[in-house]
């Protein structure tokens, strides 16, 4: 899959392009990219990077780092992306312009888009502008319930498993793996502990099962209460996995939640309440 930040770095074609900031490229923004998938040219996505409602102040967690996004994005077969840097300039453009200096400048043919998507400054651009403007513009209805704003506030709750129907697949945490206190080594359990991205959204404190490399995973998200700690931290323990993780950039999927974060009596007590969160894990089954 080819990346470019401008439309001059693109090879000319006839393209079919989706077009949406696609935030965790959920079942709703898969219909989008099909529509561009089978009409027939070079497919393409024209995406935003940041976020635009954060050029305008707006706190938003996303579902997906934009190197995720784009990893997705060409496991479904897009064949190039344009990442367009939302910024002054982008969000001054009329949608005329933006319509001819970024799509008809990629050689945009056919533009899908999701039911209400708006573009332009003001956000006055619609489809219905596109097709006055000679584009094949392919408007896709939206899927029932199913929105990246949804899927935040599932996750918020910790409901990975309706948020995992909704994105189609499970929800996911990533980060590099940095230093902890290496008190998991030290009980039996080592982890991997995440640095996330400060814009990314970590689902609800608690204790989860899911995967990672291929290895289920039980994962903490919280404070450590048995330590005292009060920092949020993203502590996966790989089942069966040996290796150095140090450095190395780690996603995580989140299949189920199995508990609380809890301060126990002892460290026993402790000791004891992982390995029953380890045998959960064994025993959980991938939400889809």
């Amino acid at each position: 899959m080819n990346v470019a930040q401008r439309p001059d770095e693109l090879e000319p074609a006839r393209r079919a392009v989706a077009i949406g900031t696609f935030d965790g490229v959920h079942r709703g923004h898969r219909r989008v990219l099909e529509a561009a998938l089978s009409a027939g040219l070079r497919s393409a996505v024209v995406t935003f990077d940041p976020h635009p409602r954060t050029y305008f102040g707006g706190d938003v967690q996303l579902l997906t780092t934009l190197d995720r996004r784009l990893e997705l994005l060409e496991q479904l077969g897009i064949e190039d992306v344009l990442v367009c840097r939302f910024d002054a300039e982008t969000a001054e453009l009329s949608a005329e312009d933006f319509a001819e200096s970024v799509l008809r400048a990629a050689g945009a043919e056919v533009v899908a888009a999701g039911d209400g998507f708006r573009f332009g400054r003001g956000r006055t651009g619609d489809l219905a502008l596109l097709d006055r403007l000679g584009f094949d513009a392919r408007r896709v209805p939206l899927v029932d319930n199913v929105s990246s704003s949804h899927i935040r506030a599932l996750l918020a709750a910790g409901d990975v498993v309706h948020a995992a129907h909704l994105l189609g697949r499970p929800p996911e945490v990533e980060g590099e793996v940095v230093t902890g206190d290496r008190r998991g080594a030290g009980l039996g359990f080592p982890t991997a502990n995440l640095a996330t991205p400060a814009d990314l959204l970590v689902p609800a404190l608690g204790i989860y099962a899911g995967s990672a490399l291929g290895h289920p995973a039980a994962i903490s998200i919280g404070t450590n209460p048995h330590y005292g700690g009060s920092e949020r931290r993203v502590e996966a323990h790989l089942i069966d996995y040996d290796g150095d993780l140090y450095g190395e950039r780690l996603l995580v999927e989140l299949w189920e939640r199995l508990r609380d974060e809890a301060a126990f009596g002892s460290e026993a007590e402790l000791v004891d309440a992982i390995a029953a969160d380890v045998r959960r894990t064994r025993e959980a089954k991938r939400p889809t």
